[in-house]
């Protein structure tokens, strides 16, 4: 008899019988302390030139740091080492202390005088956990008596996103970031445990044991490098400050989550997943799209999963504003392949049902927290999950200087394919990063061409806004500012009633000037920033439909506006969020 158990974009076949019997062993692991070395394991050597009563000290925080992290030791051994603690004779009772606690120790770090670092494995079993934490320990042999930080290193944890610099137009042709190819063998994440009891540095006694935590993303067999130095220099050479370790990486539970609306019907929602000690999953240090490693909640939909390691979770469920968040606990329980959690959506309000629909008219999908490598940017069908999972009725994904060449791809002049029943996409374009970013950023929202007349580059483009709102207006477009008040700041009230101006980057102490609070405002902006610089032209030449509000401050965005108002213009308003760069929690 077989089965399969499914991990990301990979599945795996095994014995049933076999595989039954190790999931119900593995999954006994995951939730007990430490996990003692077998009689296979190495042996580190024993130090014995180190005082009793410092190493007593330093183990009795060690123990309680292991409580802390929800890894304790097993009672038998917390005993054995209470029998150390008051052994007479001191050599006994440093070998007996050691006796313990090399068995939980993956690796040893030996410092010699000249302050090179040395690397041996441990005794330690070499497994991991998918999509979960296994805590180990380190035994620190410090010849030297250093105090610095011991860092932990690994090639297998290195980043598997980054972002490029500068414009980050074409940003993998312009430095070296991660491949897609490179995504496999980075499967870990590394943490030293330096929190209370423990200190930060390395003690400087001869002997002692810090705090090894170490996720894996994969299941299976995977090998990892592992290095530790106390300084850059100080590693030994030949390769002698790392250790290749074997893993065996257990298999997670797949947890099937059952998400429904108010009426019943299956719908998306997202969820931030947390244990015991706050760790969030999966773990956005690994996080690919269609999950962003900046969030921390992911969406699922009815019957999609996450793989969460057996043990005890608090989940944060909610759907965009118009839904309650809830919070509920979860167990995973250990012995199964598989576990079935069923959430129901609350509403408190559903303005859709009187006509009113949500929207975010200036979403993007590369550039700002997005990063650039293994793929400049994400794709649209990321893009809807996270607009089904804040019921975002309308969401207009915009492709702008960031990746502009890449994600241009996605733009299709009509309504996306992907779209929902009463949840719509398009993919447009935010003039940023053009040459006439100086006199305003613009949303240009339903465009049937992207492309400026006459031009390939971005460098080719208008220099100012007019001629490019004429152009997406005459396309049948619908065209405006973005974060309308960059620029149009007014300045603050000072107490004898005069008018200043202020940086509210850097206010000066003691400032106590009162922000301009009363429209309209006579006051003169001064139209350097990044808004609605050029409105108060485009909008008197009739090729400007609206401004962008919400992500700047609303008094610099109405007053502008209020005061074309005034002049008999009527161009709207439209909130925004410009996901993920002025607001990047979440679309919407």
């Amino acid at each position: 008899m077989n089965f399969s158990v499914r991990c990301d974009s990979h599945s795996y076949r095994l014995p049933g019988l076999l595989r039954c019997a190790r999931v119900v062993l593995w999954g006994v692991l995951v939730v007990l302390p430490l996990m003692p070395a077998t009689a296979r394991a190495g042996k580190l050597p024993e130090v014995v030139s180190v005082e009793r009563q410092p190493l007593v000290a330093a183990t009795k925080r060690l123990v309680e740091a292991l409580n802390y992290a929800g890894t304790p030791l097993p009672p038998a051994d917390v005993a054995r080492l209470a029998t150390a603690y008051a052994e007479k004779k001191d050599a006994v009772a440093v070998k007996a202390i050691q006796a313990v606690l090399d068995r939980y120790s993956l690796v040893g770090v030996h410092i010699n005088a000249e302050s090179r670092v040395k690397v041996a494995e441990g005794a330690a079993p070499r497994q991991l956990v998918q999509q979960g934490w296994r805590t180990f320990l380190v035994k620190v042999h410090n010849e030297a008596g250093v105090t610095a930080r011991l860092v932990a290193n690994s090639p297998q944890a290195l980043p598997v996103y980054m972002r490029g610099q500068g414009s980050r137009q074409r940003p993998q042709s312009k430095a070296k970031l991660v491949q897609p190819s490179d995504v496999g063998q980075r499967f870990l994440d590394i943490a030293l445990f330096n929190r209370q009891p423990l200190k930060p540095t390395l003690s400087g006694l001869e002997l002692e044991y810090r705090i090894l935590q170490l996720y894996s993303r994969d299941v299976g067999r995977r090998e990892a490098k592992l290095s530790f130095h106390v300084g850059q220099g100080t590693q030994d050479l030949g390769f002698r400050s790392e250790v290749a370790v074997l893993f065996d990486c257990v298999p997670a539970v797949e947890v099937s989550l059952g998400v429904r609306d108010i009426d019943g019907r299956p719908t998306t929602a997202a969820f931030v997943i947390r244990d015991s000690r706050g760790r969030v999953y999966p773990n956005p240090a690994r996080r690919l799209a269609p999950d962003f490693f900046f969030h921390n909640q992911v969406y699922r939909a009815d019957g999609e999963s996450v793989h969460l390691p057996p043990g005890e979770y608090s989940i944060e469920l909610s759907r965009g504003p118009e839904y309650e968040v809830q919070r509920r606990r979860l167990v995973v329980p250990s012995g199964v392949a598989s576990h079935r959690a069923n959430f129901q959506l609350v509403r408190w309000v559903h303005p859709a049902t009187r006509g009113w629909f949500s929207g975010d008219h200036h979403v993007h999908a590369a550039g700002c927290a997005h990063y650039d490598s293994p793929t400049e940017g994400v794709t649209p069908a990321d893009m809807m999950r996270h607009i089904l999972g804040e019921d975002l009725n309308v969401g207009c994904v915009l492709s702008w200087g960031p990746c502009w060449y890449s994600q241009k791809q996605y733009f299709e002049g009509r309504t996306s394919a992907l779209s929902r029943p009463q949840y719509l996409m398009r993919y447009d374009v935010e003039v940023s990063g053009f040459p006439s970013s100086h006199a305003g950023h613009l949303c240009l929202l339903r465009l049937s061409e992207d492309d400026y007349p006459g031009t390939k580059l971005i460098e080719e483009w208008p220099s100012w806004t007019l001629p490019v709102l004429d152009w997406g207006k005459q396309q049948g477009g619908v065209v405006g500012y973005s974060h309308s008040g960059w620029g149009l700041a007014l300045p603050d009230y000072t107490a004898d009633g005069k008018r200043q101006f202020v940086n509210y980057r850097r206010v000066p102490t003691g400032w106590k000037g009162r922000a301009a609070d009363k429209l309209p405002d006579y006051a003169m902006p001064p139209f350097d920033g990044i808004g609605a610089n050029e409105f108060i032209v485009t909008v008197a030449h009739d090729v400007c439909h609206f401004i962008s509000a919400v992500d700047t401050p609303s008094v610099w965005e109405l007053n502008i506006w209020y005061h074309t108002l005034n002049c008999g213009f009527r161009s709207r308003i439209s909130g925004e969020t410009d996901f993920p760069c002025i607001y990047g929690d979440k679309v919407g």
